[in-house]
């Protein structure tokens, strides 16, 4: 299985759903009654794509039931993938 935060554009399905999602975004903030909490991913739905900002959805790794395709990845996106990792790391306390 994948290690750490999934690229950009790739397309999981979470537990309890029956529709899948594409990620657009990895390490989210969500400020709620003055409450902050860093959600691993934000995603959309698939194939749809973005539909407005009440169709987005937050999650965490442990929420994804089954990935069906990685996003793309290249040079670029394994040197953001550590950075993003380590800081994910630090956010929960990981060593």
């Amino acid at each position: 299985m994948f290690e750490g935060l999934l690229p950009i554009g790739t397309v999981v399905l979470l537990k309890d759903s029956e529709k899948r999602i594409m990620i657009t975004g990895v390490l989210q903030k969500q400020i709620d009654n003055e409450e902050e909490k860093i959600w691993d991913y934000t995603a959309v739905l698939y194939p749809e794509g973005a539909m407005g900002p009440d169709k987005s959805f937050l999650f965490d790794a442990e929420q994804i039931e089954k990935v069906y395709a990685v996003g793309y990845q290249d040079e670029e996106q394994f040197a953001f993938k550590q950075k993003a990792d380590e800081i994910r790391k630090q956010l929960i306390g990981e060593d």
